[in-house]
């Protein structure tokens, strides 16, 4: 069975497109990954391109997007919506409706991050790697966890909570 998958922020531009790529060079046939957002940047953030091809993870078809795409006819069924914003910096989560699980894995915005090239690239290699712990911790989960909705939300939350990639990882 493959299980579809939705990381929603605001602007898709990175933490979507992070996990989104992410997943998808390692979900195998599993797994679907899809992101968008509720105001679309309309472009990738450089940065995120350059932390994925850093981590060796392809970035063919990615693109700034619309969550109007996933909630119109016609759209693909969704298993499981991650929210990546960043509530504690009061920034709003979009909310997405449907028969789905749902989960907030929060994450300061790389994107916001002031400074030189060197502090933006850091900034996308600590979300990156923050990003890729998670979904070692999701890809991990028993398969039978996705039979029972409740413990797969609570197994979900709590990887949410996951706030370091790690020496050495990735």
């Amino acid at each position: 069975m493959t299980h579809r998958v939705l990381f929603v922020c605001t602007g898709n531009s990175a933490r979507s497109v992070l996990a989104e790529a992410t997943l998808r060079a390692w979900g195998g046939a599993g797994f679907e990954a899809f992101s968008a957002g509720s105001q679309p940047a309309g472009r990738i953030n450089p940065y995120a391109l350059e932390a994925l091809a850093a981590a060796g993870m392809p970035t063919a078809g990615l693109r700034s997007k619309s969550w109007d795409v996933f909630s119109g006819a016609g759209a693909p069924p969704l298993d499981l919506v991650v929210t990546v914003c960043d509530s504690a910096a009061s920034e709003p989560c979009p909310v997405f409706f449907g028969d789905f699980v749902r989960t907030h894995w929060g994450l300061p915005d790389p994107a916001a991050v002031e400074g030189g090239d060197a502090e933006k690239r850091e900034a996308f290699a600590r979300a990156h790697a923050v990003i890729m712990a998670r979904l070692r911790a999701f890809l991990a989960l028993p398969p039978e966890t996705w039979a029972d909705r409740e413990a797969l939300k609570m197994a979900l939350d709590r990887i949410g909570l996951i706030q370091s990639g790690g020496a050495g990882h990735g």
